[in-house]
Order: structure tokens, then sequence, then C-alpha cells
């Protein structure tokens, strides 16, 4: 008997502001509230980037090429246990594209899976989030972007 894996993707938006990295946080509307970038599950048919690039548009209203540009060199999977499923997440990594990089050009669209969002820095967002793997996600991006 094989174990369902729960498989999901999404994309850690980041955007600069005044020579400083702030991340797309996302509120869930459901459950504790928690704080996320955008992600979903991978719907059958789909691959992973597919349904990253979906669930930012649907979740976030951000669509690739048009709203960002994807990191071709990031990609990282995040594991753990949801309901004595494991599940995995396959996240990557995009930045606002820098015209919309101001509080009075936020392109964000929230759809109704979600109550609010932030653009926070580092700190900021690693305290919000209540998920070590997400705390740990964001913490490898910042690292990733800085030494770039």
């Amino acid at each position: 008997m094989s174990i369902e894996v729960v498989r999901a993707s999404g994309i850690v938006i980041y955007r600069r502001v005044a020579q400083q990295l702030e991340y797309l946080l996302m509120q869930t509307a459901y459950g504790n509230h928690h704080w996320t970038p955008p992600k979903g599950h991978v719907d059958p048919g789909e691959d992973d980037w597919q349904t990253a690039l979906r669930e930012t548009q649907e979740e976030a209203g951000l669509v690739n090429g048009e709203h960002y540009v994807l990191d071709d060199d990031f990609k990282r999977e995040v594991k753990y246990i949801v309901k004595d499923k494991p599940k995995v997440v396959v996240y990557y990594l995009a930045e606002l594209k820098q015209e919309l990089s101001s509080d009075k050009e936020d392109p964000v669209k929230m759809s109704d899976e979600h109550q609010a969002y932030k653009w926070l820095p580092i700190d900021q967002a690693i305290e919000l989030v209540v998920f070590q793997t997400t705390s740990n996600l964001l913490q490898e991006c910042h690292d990733y972007l800085s030494s770039n």
C-alpha cells in the first residue's frame, strides 16, 4: 500500500523598495488564518510549475511576465505532515517588476481564499509566519538573494 503524498506549489514573490527586499505574504481566510506565500494544490494533469503559475494568478492576481520575473536558478521543496499525510510544496522565486514595486502601484488582487496580504522585510515576514518550514524557506530565499 502506497502512502498518498499531497503536492502543492507556489511562488515566493519579493520586491525591492528603498534598497530593501520585501516579501509577499497572504493571510488565509480559513483555519488558523496563517500567513504564506501564494501556493495551492497540484491539480490532475498539472506539473509543479503550472500549478505555481495558476495559484499565484488566482490567489494574488499576479501573472508571470506581466507582473513578475522568475529566477530560473531557484527551486525548493518543503516537506511536512498535514492531517497525518506527507505534503510536498515546491516553491519558485520571482521578483515583482520594478515599476510595480510601490504601494500606490501594488498589483496584488486577493482571492476569497485570503483576507489580507502584506509586503514585509525578512525579519517581519519570519516573525509573522507560524510554521517553521515557511520561516526556513523565507530565510533561504533571503540568503540566496543577498548572496547574488
